[in-house]
């Protein structure tokens, strides 16, 4: 059975156009759904659409928005169709930005992007690989979903992926979050042990390790009432007790992992010069993502 495509248009870069095929990346029929059930008979409960004390068909339905209290502006869902913008069918790259500036707060939902079978998979691979090699991703917009999306697309395996991203208007201020830290000064020897810590605890992601504990307990519960049987027993991990000293649990999470702890200075006498002492972070090659600003 042929793939049906969420989307088909055209990316359009200057003045090299690319036909292609857009697929959801998420897999939603992983998740389990339940319907409501009337308890005294068993029966499935369906919604009804009423007005007022009358119910009404869904083809009666049309689109209202509210300028006053109890007053509306009509709009039938063919009219917002029908709207044409330039970024309905033609997603043009507006720019490109390294593959580490765009944080992953702004992200929202993944899809697949393929040329759409026609003969353009030389142009999709030339464009795919340009960006590899560049470490760049594209920007640009489209309008899917009843509104027009800010995306991003980047090379993914052999082929792409686009993701479409929040506006910055869209997320909130982070002030009232993070004001009683802002300026808080960690101790430079904390600050050492945690990231020999992290050292040791890093690892190549591999998203195949991890799986949805949730969602297993859920379906042995479903999966035990249909035996009719007790569902196995879930230990349940107790919380750690409130960490009163960060040093001491620092070096016993690195016993914990194997080895000696790492070596630190010996501890000294507390000055102003101590406590205004950097810590060094470890050196990396990635840069760090922009954050939004506070």
């Amino acid at each position: 059975m042929a793939l049906r495509p969420y989307w088909s248009g055209t990316i359009r870069l200057s003045l090299v156009s690319l036909p292609v095929n857009m697929y959801l990346a998420v897999n939603r029929q992983r998740a389990i759904a339940f319907h409501e059930i009337y308890k005294p008979t068993g029966e499935r409960v369906h919604h009804a659409l009423m007005a007022g004390d009358k119910q009404v068909d869904r083809d009666d339905l049309v689109k209202g928005y509210e300028v006053e209290k109890g007053e509306y502006v009509l709009i039938e869902p063919e009219e917002i169709k029908e709207l044409k913008i330039p970024s309905s069918k033609v997603l043009d790259i507006a720019e490109f930005v390294g593959v580490d500036e765009i944080d992953d707060v702004y992200i929202e939902t993944p899809y697949f992007i393929a040329p759409d079978g026609k003969g353009n998979d030389a142009t999709f691979s030339v464009i795919r690989d340009a960006l590899r090699a560049a470490k760049k991703v594209a920007v640009g917009q489209l309008a899917i979903g009843g509104r027009e999306r800010l995306c991003r697309i980047r090379p993914f395996g052999s082929g792409m992926v686009l993701e479409t991203l929040r506006y910055e208007e869209e997320l909130r201020e982070d002030d009232p979050y993070f004001d009683e830290i802002r300026d808080r000064k960690p101790d430079s020897e904390e600050v050492e042990l945690a990231q020999e810590l992290i050292r040791r605890k890093t690892r190549t992601f591999d998203p195949g390790k991890f799986h949805d504990h949730y969602r297993e307990a859920l379906q042995e519960l479903i999966d035990a009432r249909i035996e009719h049987r007790e569902p196995r027993e879930v230990m349940e991990e107790k919380p750690t007790a409130k960490v009163i000293n960060l040093m001491d649990a620092l070096r016993q999470s690195l016993r914990e992992k194997g080895g000696e702890e790492a070596p630190v200075k010996p501890t000294r006498k507390t000055t102003v010069k101590s406590r205004t002492r950097k810590a060094v972070p470890p050196k990396s090659d990635k840069k760090a993502p922009a954050r939004k600003a506070g």
